[in-house]
């Protein structure tokens, strides 16, 4: 039983080296801000809800340090950044913009987002009734041509 639970802990120790590229880049040159404004309230629930998964700026908490706990939210944010990334917003081109604009109104509606999973730690995403209609009417006025 030792050497089994020595085992163990060898492995979570090897483990800590296997660490996944940071999702923290400070290029906003492609974001969604450079071609709208957004207003202040609306910014700050995207700051707050949304922007950890769907952004090139991720602020990760303590446990990000901790294999394999940091690869879990590595996956997680490559997931909703697959999805849509505010930092990314002017490289879609107007029918990948239509679909996204499309999805979040739905994702809005169902209150998708933010996940469930997230808000078990993130207690301060959790949005309001207030604030999905905040951020849904905003969606609706984002014009693509």
């Amino acid at each position: 039983m030792k050497k089994v639970l020595l085992g163990i802990f060898a492995v979570f120790i090897l483990i800590q080296f296997i660490r996944p590229e940071k999702n923290n880049s400070k290029n906003e040159t492609n974001a969604i801000s450079t071609v709208m404004e957004i207003p202040v309230e609306v910014n700050k629930i995207i700051q707050t809800s949304c922007a950890d998964c769907h952004s090139n700026s991720t602020i990760y908490p303590w446990y990000n340090k901790i294999a394999p706990a940091s690869w879990f939210l590595a996956q997680h944010v490559n997931d909703g950044k697959e999805h849509l990334n505010f930092s990314e917003w002017t490289s879609y081109n107007n029918d990948q913009k239509k679909h996204l604009i499309k999805d979040l109104k739905e994702a809005l509606n169902e209150r998708e987002m933010p996940l469930k999973s997230y808000l078990l730690i993130h207690k301060d995403a959790k949005m309001t009734e207030n604030q999905y209609q905040i951020l849904y009417d905003w969606v609706k006025t984002i014009i693509v041509e």
